[in-house]
């Protein structure tokens, strides 16, 4: 018997499993698994239909499992935003050729307003959604991904929760959005904190930073750069992967020197590490076998098995969460660097890793359960120490993190500089609403092997201008640029004056405006292509437009209206409108 359940008006929703039973509480669906038959949950189960719900010409916008993948456009010419979609080649979360996945969350722009479903909670499965062509229309489906877990070990069968919002802002949907995540997975305290302004190791030396790379840029800090207070120790000061607590022959005296060191010039210290994760000649490895993900034949699991391998230090071996020496294994090396080495912030990486499928320790908890359950033990450890997550599943950290990575790596060049602004832009309305966002860093300094043109260089800032969040330096300070360190203090300075992200009015990320007081506003133009060659700005009130980083006065009388040039491909600008209001 087919079941409808009224949503609103305009829209019912479609029960389509007759072993999940669907109910309505107020504005969210709840689903929870009836059936008697305890066969394996499938990676594509079905829990509920919205018939004829996109129209020809509408543009949309879905997320991806991991950091890495994002998906946008109008139907039948979508396009993958990132580098590492969840069913490539490389990361085969889902097949090639299976149709594609939006998960978590699924938004369509469109002549009846901006409408969003999205899944309200990621405990223990990750939800989704598909496009379904018909022959009246274009429907959506959602699924959970089951993973072949078997209900009679389940604790509960309950399962996900989601939501249908529609409205006429962008910044409407998505605030009712965030608001029902949160009653599922409150914020750690850091998501209404400070936001970490400082400096990041990798982008200037890589896995070859030493001590003296370090000290070097904190003495820059320390003399110069006051305003930068995090100094963040990235990927390379480890022994090996998954030995975080031993140090290479790199650093000298040990990393808990070093941290000490930090300490004592002022500066907040902050480190990188890949928990979930372990190299072959490792300890952690060698020591604990029965600490790691299997195959169902018994054989250890390498993480190139069934995805991605690792960018270095390959191949990896997955720590299964759900054990509990693994729990009490991170719990501790993370309490370790925080009481005793004084760390005040995380850097997690790889954690999509955490969540890999596999035979775990405990029958009937999924990967995404087992993340959540690993990250756990690490806030323990961590006490009030910030927790970044890095290369992450998005919907299973919820609640987990103070901060997320939002972006691909920067690399100093003009491709990888658009990607990683669209790649924040589409995220940026989660930005201290579920969490702080991150970027990723600020680098506007050529390297030897690593540069491009000064437009470039702009474009980054002015991205990194309209999306707040944390503001890392990648630079190596003692090499900045006149340009380089003028621009940082820019965007220090107005980190100081407000930490909220720019708002967007469409999926097309073309336009974003910042509140700076009751008389100004910023706003931040992203052209991409050869579509046009100006964009029009307008104010309620005449006002003068400056431009924000040269301070040039655009306009001679106070005016309503500007048409502001771009040039072909990609450009940018950030221009501030001072209104004058009448007496």
């Amino acid at each position: 018997m087919t079941e409808y359940i009224p949503i609103s008006s305009e829209l019912d929703a479609l029960a389509i499993n007759s072993d999940i039973k669907v109910s309505l509480q107020g504005k969210e669906l709840s689903f929870e698994y009836v059936s008697l038959h305890f066969e394996p949950l499938p990676s594509r189960t079905a829990l509920v239909q919205f018939e004829n719900q996109v129209e020809s010409g509408a543009y949309v916008l879905g997320d991806g499992f991991q950091m890495l993948c994002q998906t946008a456009g109008k139907l039948g010419s979508f396009i993958d935003v990132g580098r590492c979609p969840d069913n490539n080649s490389s990361y085969r979360i889902y097949p090639e050729d299976a149709p594609r996945r939006f998960y978590n969350y699924l938004v369509v722009e469109q002549s009846t307003g901006f409408h969003l479903y999205g899944f309200t909670s990621c405990h223990r499965f990750a939800g989704y959604f598909e496009l379904q062509h018909r022959s009246n229309g274009v429907d959506i489906v959602a699924f959970i991904d089951g993973e072949s877990s078997e209900p009679q070990h389940w604790e509960t069968s309950q399962l996900e929760s989601l939501t249908v919002l529609h409205g006429d802002s962008l910044e409407s949907v998505y605030n009712e959005y965030a608001n029902l995540i949160s009653n599922h997975h409150p914020n750690r305290i850091g998501v209404s904190g400070d936001t970490p302004i400082g400096w990041c190791s990798w982008y200037a030396y890589y896995a070859d930073v030493t001590r003296q790379n370090v000290m070097e840029n904190v003495k820059v800090m320390e003399e110069k750069l006051f305003d930068l207070e995090w100094v963040l120790l990235d990927d390379g000061y480890q022994a090996f992967m998954g030995d975080w607590l031993t140090p290479s022959d790199k650093f000298e005296g040990g990393v808990k020197s070093l941290i000490a060191d930090i300490r004592a010039k002022g500066k907040k210290p902050a480190i990188w590490m890949a928990p979930f994760i372990a190299q072959a000649e490792s300890e952690v490895f060698r020591n604990h076998p029965d600490w790691f993900l299997r195959h169902e034949s018994g054989e250890l699991l390498k993480a190139e098995d069934v995805t991605y391998g690792g960018w270095r230090c390959t191949p990896w071996y997955i720590l299964d969460a759900s054990h509990p020496e693994v729990q009490a294994h991170l719990c501790d090396v993370v309490r370790t660097m925080r009481e005793e080495w004084g760390v005040e912030l995380f850097k997690l990486d790889a954690n999509y890793w955490g969540t890999l499928k596999g035979k775990r320790y405990q029958q009937g908890v999924t990967g995404v359960e087992a993340y959540r359950l690993g990250m756990a033990a690490i806030n323990e450890g961590a006490g009030g120490a910030l927790i970044l997550g890095c290369n992450a599943p998005m919907w299973p950290s919820l609640g987990l993190v103070d901060a997320m990575r939002v972006s691909d790596d920067v690399e100093r060049q003009s491709d990888r500089f658009e990607q990683i602004a669209k790649e924040t832009f589409y995220r940026s309305w989660q930005h201290q609403r579920i969490w702080l966002i991150d970027p990723d860093c600020a680098t506007f300094t050529s390297l030897p092997n690593q540069g491009t043109d000064r437009a470039s260089y702009e474009f980054h800032r002015n991205a990194l201008l309209a999306s707040g969040g944390l503001l890392l330096s990648g630079d190596p300070l003692p090499e900045l640029t006149p340009f380089a360190e003028e621009t940082l203090a820019r965007l220090v300075s107005r980190q100081r004056h407000t930490t909220r992200a720019s708002i967007f009015t469409s999926l097309s990320m073309n336009h974003a405006t910042l509140k700076l007081s009751e008389e100004r506003r910023l706003h931040c133009l992203f052209h991409y292509n050869d579509d046009v060659s100006e964009y029009t700005l307008t104010t309620e009130y005449p006002c003068d437009w400056f431009d924000y980083w040269s301070g040039e006065k655009l306009n001679q009388d106070p005016i309503q209206i500007l048409l502001v040039p771009v040039n072909p491909g990609l450009d940018s600008r950030a221009i501030v409108s001072v209104i004058h209001i009448p007496n």
